[in-house]
């Protein structure tokens, strides 16, 4: 804003004029100070797509930062809500707790059918951490074998037997096979799991004595050939993974297999964090990473290729539980989304786990397990059901990316207060006194 005034104004008239300049010099200060605030201030509407130039909380930063962003959740491919539905055509003998099935590898599509393989554990009795021995289980994963069914929708499953039994004496598994997943590698298949060996107790009591050992076939079908070898070995005396790795996860990717484990760093409770070991060959050997862990939360992790890399469901545990990362690289993984109703134990129906296209499409479906059916009777067992989702370049279903959602208070009231929580709060509550008038 521009001001002239005459040259040859009196005097006398000047100094009247005072009060109005520094009306308008004000003015124009407030102006330009309006002008530089606007555009300081985030703008309404749809979160910008690029990072504005100006200054921002941390909480906005994160919106820009990170391997893997999207800026609204019904936009972003990494997110997700989760929908269950049971599976017909498995048996659990009524629920006593003598038959339970958990722990699904991915869900791979052969001969024209869906296969999973899984944990399934059949005693006389439930498990018992108490008396736990060589014929009553110490955990709902001891004494098992590992079983495959195979399916035509994904929905309805056939039971079709064991795939890999538990080993003779003194072959890693002896005690227990279970938790497998599935690698397909030029025109074979081969079955990882946590292969246990026998202590005081059996498994969960002591630390699990649980390496990593594989079978191999010629067909989904079998028969499998068990390697009779340790591949992923337990890390030496002090290092974060030195009692045990569980829940081997393979996937191809930049063409070698990369085989995605967790481990159990100690503390109370537990820390749980994921770690990778890279191989050429199936049979091994395999050699871990350097930068291990590279997932820092987490109980059974499922991961798939996404665009040029890999995307993982980050469940249960640790800081980042809950949550859907991603990596550009495999190895180092950023929170690309939170989600809540988390599968437990996912397989995934992964098309291209194996493909190594560099360009992952993503998933909308797999098995899960539910655990400690019947706890409460004494009759503790875990069944499988089917999670749907949209985790996929390729489908959009707006009912998947909602985030708002509303469980039935009864599920809510499931998780009240404990008995000793509640002798707390009311062993703390302030003592009634009567004002005297």
């Amino acid at each position: 804003m521009a001001v002239s005034l005459p040259y040859n104004l009196p005097k006398n008239r000047l100094f009247g004029l005072i009060p109005l300049l520094v009306f308008v010099i004000i003015g124009c200060q407030s102006e330009k100070m309006s002008e530089n605030n606007q555009s300081a201030i985030f703008p309404y509407g749809n979160v910008p797509p690029d990072k504005p130039n100006m200054p921002l909380s941390e909480a906005m930063n994160r919106v820009y930062e990170g391997s893997y962003t999207s800026k609204e959740v019904e936009t972003n491919e990494l997110f997700s809500n989760f929908k269950y539905t049971p599976l017909e055509g498995l048996d659990y003998h009524d629920g006593d707790g003598t038959i339970s099935r958990r722990d699904v590898s991915k869900v791979i599509f052969a001969n024209g059918k869906y296969y999973v393989w899984y944990t399934r554990r059949e005693t006389s009795t439930p498990p018992s951490a108490k008396y736990g021995n060589d014929t009553i289980p110490s955990r709902d994963w001891d004494l098992a074998e590992i079983w495959y069914a195979t399916s035509e929708d994904g929905f309805t499953w056939e039971e079709q037997g064991v795939a890999v039994s538990r080993m003779e004496k003194p072959y890693a598994g002896w005690r227990s096979v279970s938790t497998p997943d599935i690698l397909v590698w030029k025109g074979k298949y081969y079955l990882y799991y946590q292969a246990y060996l026998y202590m005081p107790g059996g498994p969960g009591t002591q630390g699990d004595d649980c390496p990593v050992s594989v079978s191999w076939s010629d067909s989904p079908d079998g028969p499998w050939t068990p390697s009779n070898k340790i591949v992923v070995e337990n890390g030496p005396s002090g290092t974060w993974d030195q009692y045990v790795i569980h829940d081997p996860y393979p996937l191809i990717y930049q063409g070698k297999i990369h085989l995605y484990y967790k481990g159990e760093m100690g503390g109370d409770p537990r820390v749980r964090a994921q770690g990778l070991a890279i191989a050429e060959d199936p049979l091994g050997s395999f050699e871990k990473h350097p930068l291990n862990p590279v997932i820092n939360s987490g109980h059974e992790t499922a991961l798939f290729p996404f665009k040029e890399g890999v995307a993982a469901l980050v469940s249960r545990h640790g800081l980042e539980h809950n949550t859907i990362q991603y990596s550009p690289d495999g190895v180092n993984f950023q929170v690309a989304a939170i989600s809540s109703l988390f599968p437990i134990a996912p397989g995934a129906y992964v098309p291209d786990a194996f493909e190594d296209t560099g360009n992952g499409r993503g998933i909308t479906w797999g098995l899960c397990h539910f655990r400690n059916i019947g706890l409460a009777e004494g009759k503790s067992h875990s069944i499988l059901a089917r999670f749907e989702c949209d985790l996929s370049l390729d489908v959009h279903d707006p009912e998947m990316k909602q985030s708002d959602i509303f469980n039935h208070p009864d599920i809510n009231f499931q998780f009240g207060l404990s008995e000793q929580q509640r002798r707390r709060i009311d062993a703390n509550q302030p003592v009634a006194t009567i004002q005297q008038e």
